[in-house]
């Protein structure tokens, strides 16, 4: 039912009545199917897309890439598991490229994710370097797009 996972995924406020109708297939069958979904581990968890834009004093976040050693025995994983471990990161990825590891960090200003890359990430063993980029402006996250929608028009007058 890869269906059902695209709209939980796209609206997770769905109710099953909704999905049931949308799908239409009987709402005891939806239900177990997300149950099934969610013991499994393929449902995660269900989340709120929020414009922090909008949001006063909502702190700054950081996409950090980190050049790290992979371990013998365990590759990424194990770096990984640490790097997930500290409160201030949100994300982590295994990457392709020149860096191996993109975390993204939210802190209250900019110094104090300077000082969370400086003294804990760069910190740890395996971290050969890393670089940051501060998130300077959202445009779309998840699927949705988080432009304004209507275009402010040019109040600037003709001067001749």
């Amino acid at each position: 039912m890869k269906k059902l996972l695209e709209l939980l995924s796209e609206n997770a406020r769905l109710t099953t009545t909704e999905l049931s109708f949308l799908l239409n297939e009987p709402e005891e069958k939806i239900k177990a199917q997300i149950a099934e979904y969610e013991e499994k581990g393929i449902i995660k968890g269900y989340r709120t897309l929020i414009n922090w834009e909008k949001v006063p004093n909502a702190g700054v976040t950081a996409l950090i890439e980190l050049k790290v050693t992979p371990k013998k025995e365990t590759g990424f994983d194990e770096i990984a598991q640490s790097v997930m471990s500290f409160d201030e990161v949100e994300s982590v990825y295994l990457i392709a490229g020149v860096y191996d590891l993109a975390v993204f960090v939210k802190g209250n200003t900019i110094q104090e994710v300077a000082s969370f890359v400086s003294k804990k990430l760069s910190a740890l063993d395996s971290v050969i370097s890393t670089a940051t980029h501060f998130l300077l402006k959202r445009y779309k996250d998840g699927g949705v797009s988080f432009a304004e929608t209507e275009r402010e028009e040019d109040k600037r007058g003709l001067i001749l």
